[in-house]
């Protein structure tokens, strides 16, 4: 089931939508409107007619178990279709185009050309396909950043004194923090070995070192958002930026323990947040034995138990 949603959201990430329609509402959204339930293949999509409550949010509970207040309509409608329609992955009323605003009968559906992209996900034309949408339709998440004023681009210093921008977003914000907040009091000296950017992707990627570390990049395993590396004490942090969804839950440490098996490496798992009230939100999905840092309090971390604070864990 979990799968599922976590394949929903790598098809929004990869298909340019915002990080803010990259959320789990977001991901069973699409999952309602290409009819795809736990055990169903991609590649079984459809282009189906699909009110908000009586069949995208039906379907959530239905399907999923996830069910959700009533007043839950609105964020759908007006933070996930909306953007979906902006960005060609659905169309408003495509059925019956001539609906009055307000009626009952109003629907979502998939494009015609988002269908076929959609259901090649996970087999070999999935890279070409989602390309080929991008080309034709833009990213939403690159369109919006070029809306923003350039005043509002995300300025940051990285360890070795190179200065860029990141797009605008609370993502980057958190990630700017990670880098010139949290390396400097925690991870003094750490080398950056990779950071993103939710519009530009890979902004630094030491690719052949990430590789001799045990986290080799492929189209299938999702680096953290920050990876730093302090070669004196052998540590690896990987540090996930929180704002919608991501922290270290005991799944995501898990699978990254398993691609370092062998490695040299002792891996530092950390969920990093904006502030207190993000935290709370996430609190009851963090991983036990992994890192809590928040931005407004930069001096101070949160261990969540282990045997010790900072560091690597015993195995």
């Amino acid at each position: 089931m979990a799968k599922r949603i976590e394949e929903a959201q790598q098809i929004l990430k990869t298909l340019g939508l915002p990080v803010a329609q990259q959320n789990e509402v977001s991901a069973l959204t699409l999952l309602a409107l290409a009819g795809i339930g736990p055990e169903d293949s991609w590649k079984k999509a459809s282009r189906q007619r699909c009110g908000v409550s009586n069949e995208i949010m039906a379907f959530m509970a239905d399907r999923y178990g996830k069910s959700y207040k009533p007043n839950t309509r609105e964020t759908v409608r007006r933070r996930v279709l909306h953007q979906f329609v902006q960005a060609h992955l659905a169309d408003y009323n495509p059925f019956e185009p001539d609906l009055p605003t307000n009626s009952p009968r109003a629907h979502y559906a998939l494009t015609e050309d988002a269908l076929p992209v959609i259901q090649s996900f996970g087999s070999l034309a999935w890279e070409g396909a989602a390309a080929q949408f991008i080309a034709a339709h833009g990213s939403l998440a690159t369109t919006y950043a070029r809306h923003r004023s350039a005043g509002k681009l995300v300025p940051l210093t990285l360890p070795d004194g190179k200065k860029i921008e990141l797009s605008p977003g609370k993502h980057n914000e958190v990630q700017k923090a990670i880098i010139e907040d949290f390396a400097p009091r925690f991870a003094p000296g750490a080398r950056l070995l990779y950071i993103g950017d939710t519009a530009k992707k890979n902004i630094v990627m030491e690719t052949k070192i990430l590789a001799s570390l045990g986290l080799a990049v492929n189209d299938h395993d999702k680096l953290p958002d920050v990876v730093l590396w302090d070669e004196h004490k052998q540590w690896l942090f990987l540090i996930e930026a929180v704002t919608s969804h991501g922290p270290m839950t005991p799944k995501r440490v898990f699978e990254l323990e398993e691609r370092l098996k062998g490695s040299k490496a002792g891996p530092v798992f950390v969920s990093a947040f904006p502030d207190m009230g993000e935290f709370r939100k996430h609190m009851k999905d963090i991983g036990w034995e992994t890192e809590v840092w928040i931005a407004e309090i930069p001096d101070h971390m949160i261990h969540f138990n282990g045997d010790r604070f900072m560091g690597p864990r015993e195995k």
